[in-house]
């Protein structure tokens, strides 16, 4: 039986630093818009139709969403998926103009 070769360690790759994960990015954009409109997890949640703990997890990058389940929550913001994308794309454009990221692979549990 053929054996798999170990998973990259993105802790340690030089990369991993540099490249956010898109779960990331999209949870920050989403969290971002909610906040803007002074809107609750809740409403959002119930507008989009999905679960209020699963949208929070989408938000806090723990959870890859299906394009379904991004394109009722970016609705449900007032905004359409390609809208949703175009945010997350300038915020990864963003971090790596200026060198600065957030998104350094630390994931922190309760």
């Amino acid at each position: 039986m053929p054996v798999s070769p170990p998973a990259p360690d993105r802790s340690t790759s030089p990369a991993a630093a540099r490249e956010p994960l898109w779960r990331d990015l999209i949870g920050d954009v989403l969290r971002r818009e909610r906040l803007a409109q002074e809107r609750t997890l809740k409403d959002v949640a119930d507008a989009a139709r999905i679960s209020m703990p699963y949208l929070s997890e989408v938000e806090r990058g723990r959870k890859e969403a299906s394009s379904e389940v991004l394109a009722a929550a970016a609705h449900a913001l007032g905004l359409g998926l390609g809208d949703l994308l175009s945010l997350a794309q300038s915020e990864l454009t963003r971090t790596r103009a200026t060198g600065t990221s957030p998104y350094n692979g630390l994931c922190l549990a309760a």
